[in-house]
């Protein structure tokens, strides 16, 4: 593989803005597929993370795609939520975008903890970034199905060895938390904005 696990979506992040400096829709969801073959390999662990992050990408795709034009820019999706006053429904494409951006968080969070902290094993990376982005949003049943699923951690050594490809794999993974992170602090503050960025799951 040429470069990282990580090259495709490090190209993709930087077609996510127009000119003008909006998110759009395509592009930015497109980027956050490209994370997909990159959670493949922490394998069974993160099963739950991986079908998350793809059905929230498919439920706000597929409303993108019933009208492009309209839907061009992200918060567009949101926007005429607010308006018919949908937006919290749980099948919104509202609640799609921020539990997409909450599971992007911890990944990010993890890879952190990764180039961070060279002494803690895998496990031990993945529950502490969990506590720190997903747990406070997560009802008792998501969080023990969590915790079982963070002592299928791989190997960290065998991980790393996986994901590095023929690039530079640590410079990668800091590229991806320092280009990603924003975009989703982005996020965040416009659901702020409309005060829908604290809905929790069962």
């Amino acid at each position: 593989m040429e470069g990282t696990v990580f090259t495709p979506a490090l190209e993709g992040i930087k077609l996510v803005k127009s000119e003008q400096g909006e998110i759009l829709t395509q592009p930015f969801l497109d980027a956050c597929k490209h994370i997909l073959p990159v959670i493949d390999k922490f394998g069974a662990a993160m099963a739950l993370v991986k079908s998350d992050i793809g059905g929230n990408v498919s439920r706000l795709e597929s409303k993108y795609s019933s009208n492009p034009t309209k839907f061009n820019y992200l918060y567009s999706l949101v926007q005429v939520e607010v308006e018919t006053k949908t937006a919290k429904s749980s099948s919104s494409c509202t609640n799609g975008l921020l539990w997409l951006t909450r599971a992007m968080d911890f990944l990010v969070a993890l890879f952190q903890n990764l180039i961070e902290h060279a002494d803690w094993s895998m496990s031990q990376a993945c529950t502490d970034s969990y506590n720190k982005t997903l747990k406070k949003w997560h009802g008792w049943l998501a969080s023990s199905s969590f915790t079982v699923a963070m002592k299928l951690a791989p190997d960290r050594k065998k991980f790393m060895e996986v994901i590095q490809g023929t690039g530079d794999i640590r410079a990668d993974i800091q590229k991806f938390c320092t280009d990603f992170s924003p975009i989703f602090e982005e996020n965040h503050k416009f659901l702020a904005r409309c005060g829908l960025d604290d809905m929790k799951a069962s």
